[in-house]
């Protein structure tokens, strides 16, 4: 695949074959970011599991204590009271069957979904426009709940959702090329730590296998996960 020329030159300040201590590597990883804008910040992490059964199959939430420094747009399909509660936390929109039409006719000016239980009926036929987004509100990340406030709370605040891919990696973003090292830090440490403790018991062998960190337009540099594995 050709690379630009910007490309070309950031890789040059990276050794491929090494693998950096976290905190060399995320300052590589902003150094290396040549984009105009705010580049993300994000992360690769490599896990020893077969997506293909289900019992292995590693998904959830993390609350990034630093949050990703972007501005999300918070949906919540609810009704009565609730939609209230949800708009006073912060949410964005709040609805049920008028917000879910809406939905169903193309609408998509939103980051990020929540639903309450009784509404799932309904949100499920939405799969078609919510599901290739990744934007199906699910109970296993929190985002089916009667306790929508928290949530949107949380979305706001930088809570990120992960799910492990068909080859078993983690992709996400941990903040933004304006964060402080140390910011970023904290939250690539909160989401190891949230990833191992997930640890499916049928995984067999090294669970982390390997981790890198880019900017959004930037090439990837290789975390020691050895040792970053054994400082948390």
């Amino acid at each position: 695949m050709a690379r630009g020329k910007q490309y070309q030159t950031a890789s040059g300040k990276i050794d491929a074959e090494k693998s950096y201590d976290l905190g060399e590597a995320i300052a590589l990883a902003k150094e290396a970011a040549f984009a105009k804008f705010d580049e993300s910040i994000d992360i690769a992490i490599k896990l020893g599991v077969n997506p293909k059964h289900a019992d292995q199959m590693v998904r959830g939430s993390v609350s990034l204590p630093n949050g990703t420094g972007k501005d999300v747009k918070v949906l919540v399909f609810c009704k009565g009271e609730k939609q209230k509660e949800a708009l006073d936390a912060g949410a964005d929109f709040a609805g049920d069957d008028e917000l879910i039409a809406k939905v169903q006719g193309g609408w998509t000016a939103f980051d990020k979904v929540v639903a309450t239980p009784d509404m799932m009926v309904q949100v499920g036929k939405l799969g078609r426009v919510l599901g290739p987004r990744g934007l199906m509100p699910n109970p296993k990340v929190g985002t089916v709940t009667p306790d929508v406030a928290k949530v949107v709370k949380e979305l706001k605040a930088g809570m990120i959702e992960f799910r492990v891919d068909k080859v078993g990696i983690i992709h996400t973003t941990v903040g933004k090329k304006s964060f402080e090292n140390d910011k970023l830090d904290q939250n690539i440490r909160a989401l190891l730590d949230t990833l191992i403790k997930m640890k499916p018991s049928s995984a067999k062998g090294q669970y982390v296998r390997g981790i890198a960190l880019s900017a959004t337009m930037g090439p990837g540099v290789k975390v020691d996960h050895h040792k970053l594995v054994n400082e948390l």
